[in-house]
């Protein structure tokens, strides 16, 4: 099998995590520039066997897309003409920085390290990709 790539973008930073060859569990790969993010993706596609593309859709909370949408569009259009056989699916992000957060909390990090933002973005991307594989596993099931 192969791995499913998750994207948190950002304004400045973007958190990318991945999952494991069976596509069971999530795993943060990194925070990158979000300047960089497309050659990023496509130098790891191109070492990696990657299935699909998970991007979080930020939503607000009446369900309207966010204000960051209209930076997100455009960068998933050109990694589709990138990667024009890559599925690319938008997974609701809502509240998963506030679950990253949480769980630097419980994992006893320090509050210096908890003020790491790319490191909330890249738990958030963790966060993304894991809830994506157990709503996969569950549907199957």
């Amino acid at each position: 099998m192969s791995r499913i790539l998750a994207i948190d973008y950002g304004r400045k930073r973007t958190g990318i995590a991945v999952s494991d060859t069976l596509q069971m569990i999530a795993n943060g790969l990194t925070t990158v520039r979000t300047h960089e993010l497309l050659s990023f993706i496509l130098d790891y596609v191109a070492k990696e066997p990657v299935e699909r593309i998970l991007v979080g859709l930020p939503k607000q909370m009446n369900n309207e897309a966010s204000e960051n949408m209209k930076r997100i569009e455009p960068f998933v259009r050109s990694l589709q003409k990138k990667l024009p056989d890559m599925p690319i699916e938008y997974v609701d992000e809502r509240f998963t920085s506030v679950m990253a957060h949480r769980t630097m909390l419980e994992a006893g990090l320090k509050k210096k390290d908890r003020q790491n933002k790319a490191l909330v973005d890249e738990i958030s991307a963790t966060i993304i990709l894991q809830t994506y594989l157990e709503n996969k596993r569950f549907s199957l099931s």
